[in-house]
């Protein structure tokens, strides 16, 4: 029997499922609560979930609800693509000099790794540092360098905004060094230590996520990322139950904001070693609301997800894929604003709450990283 004043929206498979629909429906200020189709009694406040779930609303935002979940098509379900690729480095100042002044990424986040906070977390990204075009290095300095194999992923592929754009990369790179192999509709090229990029011209209606620079045109900027590329042999069940279509010999997974995908290749008989330039792993967006119900869904396709952790400027949970590719699911926000002015990102170490207390022993060990933005007012 229902409770008064509610009515049932839609069912559907599960209750990890459920909590993704009724996180879109609160976003919206719609209250919103689930129950087992068996269920004889329940509200929007004190339900029972278990199985098949029908969907609870007030009668009076039925309507509302229902243009909601037509006009999101299933984004509801689905990750915002990627969120960031986290990779390792052996010396941060040519990274930083790579990835800011080369590359015209930045730098909006200097930091340590959480995990073993005695070495930096780098974080560059666009102007305003979105989920979507932020790429992140640990430095381990004087780390060997790494190979990609079985379960890595081994190259990032980053969005530009024409041919034109392909051609002044091609020039860009040559200009400073790095060998570039182009064609019709990519550009390749490596790192300094080796991690492969490709730069294709996007054809989604996504915002491009674009940083300034004094000598890169903005519509010749990097607009954030495309996809990434992986060595191994996924599960077609696992990646359909969190939601990606398989499409083009690729995986795709696309919501409200943006999409991403992740092609997987057959592997090299060299075994992977972990080292600088390589990728640690591959973070998928998920909304504040629906982070917690992921991680059931992750548990309910058969994955083994962390707890959800605090990072402060977003959560995260991590688990590998069938193939070994190291997954995590960050949250769109708080926001790398959290703790500095968005005027000044990346100026200066940033500690968060938990290690703030350890600056004075951290600090010494970590090598001087000026202000790649410091020489700008003189150009």
């Amino acid at each position: 029997m229902e409770a008064e004043g509610t009515v049932v929206l839609t069912v559907v498979s599960s209750e990890p499922e459920a909590e993704v629909v009724c996180g879109l429906l609160r976003s919206a200020g719609i209250e919103c609560g689930h129950r087992d189709t068996d269920a004889i009694d329940s509200s929007v406040e004190d339900f029972i979930a278990a199985g098949p779930q029908e969907i609870l609303v007030r009668e009076a935002d039925l309507e509302a609800a229902k243009e909601l979940l037509a006009a999101s098509q299933g984004s509801s379900v689905r990750l915002d693509g990627i969120h960031h690729v986290t990779c390792i480095t052996a010396d941060a100042p040519r990274n930083v000099d790579f990835y800011t002044r080369v590359l015209g990424l930045r730098l909006v986040k200097k930091s340590v790794n959480q995990d073993d906070p005695t070495v930096y977390h780098l974080f560059y990204a666009d102007e305003e540092g979105h989920a979507g075009s932020d790429i992140t290095f640990f430095e381990y300095p004087n780390a060997r360098p790494g190979q990609a194999g079985d379960g890595m992923v081994h190259t990032v592929v980053w969005r530009v905004g024409s041919a034109d754009a392909l051609e002044f990369w091609a020039d860009r790179l040559s200009a400073e060094g790095h060998e570039v192999e182009p064609d019709a509709e990519s550009l390749r090229f490596a790192n300094p230590e080796g991690l492969a990029h490709e730069l294709v011209v996007s054809h989604v209606g996504d915002e491009p996520l674009v940083a300034r620079h004094p000598e890169i045109p903005p519509e010749l900027a990097l607009q954030g990322f495309e996809g990434v590329r992986a060595y191994g042999e996924t599960s077609e069940e696992f990646l359909t139950a969190l939601g990606f279509e398989h499409q083009d010999g690729r995986w795709d997974s696309r919501a409200e904001t943006r999409g991403g995908w992740i092609g997987y290749e057959e592997a090299p008989e060299a075994a992977g070693i972990g080292g600088a330039g390589t990728v640690h792993h591959v973070a998928w967006a998920s909304t504040m609301d629906e982070h917690e119900a992921w991680r059931q869904r992750v548990v309910d396709a058969g994955g083994h997800p962390t707890e959800i952790i605090d990072r402060f400027w977003f959560r995260s949970i991590y688990f590998r894929e069938p193939g070994g590719v190291l997954f995590e699911i960050a949250t769109l926000g708080p926001g790398f604003a959290a703790d500095e002015d968005p005027a000044h990102l990346g100026e200066k170490l940033i500690l968060p709450p938990s290690y703030k207390h350890l600056r004075d022993r951290v600090e010494p060990l970590l090598t001087p990283l000026p202000d790649p933005r410091a020489s700008w007012a003189a150009r």
